[in-house]
């Protein structure tokens, strides 16, 4: 194995998008610190590290051993003041701006000056988030995928202060995950969820007002156009309080009604019915 980009990496957040980012690193040979402040979710994030390992071997892709050495490489703890001596950090809590600031304010004044931070927020601006530490040239945005382990794209966003050698640096270590490196700037939802929003959005809309049922939907963009996944079911999978959120920050940010969030969105938001991860969405995945 080539050696590690970054040699040790913090990731904060063990929850879908975090465990993914942190496996990733592993796998490339860097030692991952990854932190939630949750024991539970700590411990739900590192068995979904182990069970993605798992699969990989089951396919054969992966040998057992070498398994065990990227899971061995990955150590939890729920204190974000064990995060000190990293050269990377990659920040992947929830989509809200309140908690990212907190974050970063405390990792600004933990890590060394040199240390990079980066946020894998899929809307919130770099600038803003930048502006809560003493290094805001040392602030980018990492954007990837899910589910990060397979998918090749990372969104990397710099924010006003951002620098080139940051820049370089960040774009450099995605190649080196073997990750396709999109520049973007900073600018509300980026490239990825200004488009992708307003059509899940839409689509929602669309079942709402009685359009079409889910199913037809889902087919219609499938076959139609071509998607993989119909925006129904990838806005269940992405996890609606999620989406609902990017939708917020869009239509704050730009100010254009077209990004208002459909109302049964925001009901099934309210009613905890946010897709795979609780279970029911547009969608039933209690029996799956």
């Amino acid at each position: 194995m080539k050696p590690p980009f970054f040699d040790k990496v913090a990731v904060i957040g063990a929850g879908t998008m975090g465990n993914g980012i942190a496996q990733t690193f592993a796998s490339f040979g860097s030692q991952v610190q990854l932190v939630d402040v949750d024991a539970a979710g700590l411990k739900k994030g590192l068995a979904a590290i182990d069970g993605s390992l798992a699969r990989f071997v089951k396919k054969g892709t992966l040998a057992e051993a070498d398994a065990r050495a990227v899971s061995g490489r990955i150590q939890g703890s729920s204190d974000l003041k064990a995060v000190t001596d990293v050269a990377l950090v990659v920040e992947a809590v929830s989509e809200r701006f309140e908690v990212k600031r907190a974050v970063f304010a405390q990792l600004d004044q933990q890590c060394p000056p040199a240390t990079i931070l980066a946020t894998n927020t899929s809307s919130i601006s770099i600038t803003k988030i930048a502006a809560c530490t003493r290094r805001p040239e040392r602030v980018i945005g990492m954007h990837f995928m899910n589910p990060v382990p397979l998918m090749k794209l990372v969104e990397v966003i710099r924010g006003q202060a951002t620098s080139d050698e940051t820049t370089a640096r960040i774009t450099a270590c995605c190649e080196a995950l073997d990750k396709v490196p999109a520049a973007a700037n900073d600018y509300p939802g980026f490239v990825s969820n200004r488009v992708l929003m307003p059509m899940i959005n839409e689509a929602v809309f669309c079942l709402m007002e009685g359009v079409a049922t889910r199913e037809s939907i889902d087919t219609v963009m499938k076959l139609g156009m071509n998607h993989p996944l119909g925006p129904l079911a990838l806005a269940d999978l992405i996890g609606l309080d999620v989406c609902l959120d990017i939708l917020e920050v869009l239509h704050a940010g730009l100010g254009d009604d077209k990004y208002r969030p459909c109302p049964l969105l925001r009901r099934m938001v309210a009613a905890g019915q946010l897709g795979k991860k609780s279970g029911k969405g547009f969608y039933d995945y209690a029996a799956a």
